[in-house]
């Protein structure tokens, strides 16, 4: 490539960067070259940012503006993550504490290759090593992502399921047959919200109609069968994940229920982001009465968790 034709190409490429409108007449006469040659430049240019976006994780594209009759450049969007958002995502599945070590690392590992750009993947790496190499495994110790996957399947398919499940209570496997609605996280677990499909099963629960589900944890699932038989739930009567999220405490089933407290501690915050249905009645000298609506009994664990930070009205 001769100085000229770098020189010309820098400089349009320039001028594209700095958001001007580049015009084929305009710069072929600056340049003292024909129109064609500007185009081949400018095509010369669109395949350098085609093989930078490996590199900087942004895609850009030379665009022609029929109105302005010229090329400028425009950021379509951005496919690699910044730094800070991949070290969060990081910091958050390190903490949730899911999976297993092994499983954990591939996964951090994959999530930094892909979405991070090449200079800065070292950085990154150097700023969760420790709290990756001392990274705690939940102790089931169970290879379950394939399980949930099968999971997700039969959800998107509306498929019943069968399961063998080890009771938390006892330790005994049972058999169950459902109607999976979905996966949830919560804890340090994944769980499997679902309907039981056996009428006399479930006069062994305190819900006994389909207007809640039954929860189980995924790990604790020794056998999976995904059944061709399908169910149907009206779309009146669909399973709304986000809106049983906010209501329910430490993945306890159960019917739903009103409470009301008292809250005396500092930090209301905390509070209200545990328990995002929880409305503010009244505040007196820092003293918070709240009422909030949930499912079960796991908040029965969350009250007696604060101590004296909470009175329990009704």
């Amino acid at each position: 490539m001769d100085n000229g034709k770098i020189q010309r190409i820098l400089g349009i490429y320039t001028r594209l960067l700095n958001g001007y409108l580049v015009n084929k007449a305009e710069e072929a006469q600056n340049y003292g070259v024909n129109e064609r040659t500007i185009q081949r430049d400018i095509d010369d240019i669109r395949n350098f940012l085609e093989l930078d976006v490996e590199n900087t994780g942004i895609i850009n594209s030379i665009v022609y503006n029929r109105t302005d009759k010229g090329y400028r450049l425009e950021q379509i969007y951005q496919i690699k993550l910044t730094n800070s958002e991949v070290l969060a995502i990081c910091k958050i599945l390190l903490d949730s504490r899911a999976l297993r070590k092994e499983e954990m690392s591939d996964i951090l590992d994959k999530l930094i290759s892909c979405c991070v750009p090449e200079n800065n993947q070292k950085l990154v790496k150097e700023l969760i090593q420790n709290e990756q190499f001392h990274y705690v495994e939940p102790r089931h110790k169970t290879k379950f992502l394939d399980t949930m996957w099968e999971i997700g399947q039969a959800i998107r398919n509306c498929q019943y399921i069968e399961i063998e499940y080890m009771r938390t209570k006892d330790k005994a496997v049972v058999k169950r047959t459902l109607k999976p609605v979905a996966i949830m996280f919560s804890e340090y677990y994944f769980y499997l919200t679902a309907f039981i499909d056996d009428k006399e099963l479930q006069m062994n629960f305190d819900v006994i109609n389909d207007s809640f589900p039954t929860i189980y944890r995924i790990d604790r699932i020794k056998d999976l069968q995904v059944s061709e038989k399908k169910f149907h739930i009206p779309y009146s009567s669909r399973f709304e994940e986000r809106e049983f999220r906010k209501r329910v405490q430490f993945m306890y089933g159960g019917k739903l229920q009103k409470i009301k407290f008292k809250y005396f501690g500092n930090d209301i915050d905390a509070v209200l982001d545990r328990l995002p249905m929880a409305r503010i009645l009244d505040e007196e000298h820092g003293v918070y009465t709240i009422r909030a609506e949930v499912f079960g009994k796991g908040i029965d664990m969350w009250l007696r968790s604060q101590g004296e930070l909470v009175e329990l009205l009704e």
